[in-house]
């Protein structure tokens, strides 16, 4: 798959490091790409640096959604004609303390982190993993043929949920699919699954 890593920190650089070496091509990408040379030859396979503007206009399979939770309605607004049917992965968190009020009104709301991302990227097909795993285990813990780490997602239909699925078991992990997008209220900070680095049978028994 050719997948845009949209934010290239610690959540979206492991994967897409991850990725590359799976065989995925990455499409590595933030507002300053060209700070992104040691990442791309850390990662090696089929990855570049490139701009926000050059993932979106790359016609991605799949897009993973990597930086801070305020830079959602901007991203939505910007690239709204480059993501239509495409799947996004959001790996994003909403944290008042971080994020502002935006943050805090989305937590407030009657729908869930995922939800309002899936509503703002409503021509997109929007799925919802990574943002519950620490990025030191994300990095450390992937490639494992045994004791895998349990990585839950949600999906909104059958590609994002197929796909998603795929992206997770091809870097050594376990998928877990815990339901539609309804169904991530666990997933948020503070929450049931949040910050858990635990097996399947563990991770299931907690929903």
């Amino acid at each position: 798959m050719k997948i845009g890593v949209i934010g290239s920190g610690n959540i979206g650089g492991n994967l897409g490091k991850h990725w590359a070496k799976a065989g995925h091509e990455v499409l590595f990408s933030s507002r300053h790409p060209e700070q992104l040379n040691d990442l791309v030859r850390d990662a090696g396979g089929n990855s570049k640096a490139v701009s926000i503007e050059k993932a979106f206009e790359a016609k991605a399979d799949v897009y993973l959604l990597a930086t801070p939770y305020m830079a959602i309605d901007r991203l939505s607004e910007l690239y709204a004609g480059e993501y239509g049917n495409k799947v996004i992965i959001d790996a994003t968190n909403p944290y008042p303390d971080r994020d502002g009020k935006m943050a805090q009104d989305v937590r407030d709301s009657n729908r869930n982190a995922s939800e309002y991302t899936a509503m703002k990227f409503n021509t997109a097909k929007t799925a919802k993993a990574f943002n519950t795993i620490k990025a030191e285990h994300l990095k450390d813990r992937a490639w494992r043929d045994q004791d895998k780490l349990a990585i839950p997602f949600a999906a909104q239909d059958e590609d994002s949920k197929n796909k998603t699925q795929q992206l997770i078991e091809d870097i050594g992990f376990d998928a877990v699919y815990i339901g539609d997008l309804t169904k991530t209220n666990i997933m948020d900070p503070d929450q049931k699954l949040y910050g858990q680095s635990v097996n399947r049978k563990e991770l299931e028994s907690m929903f």
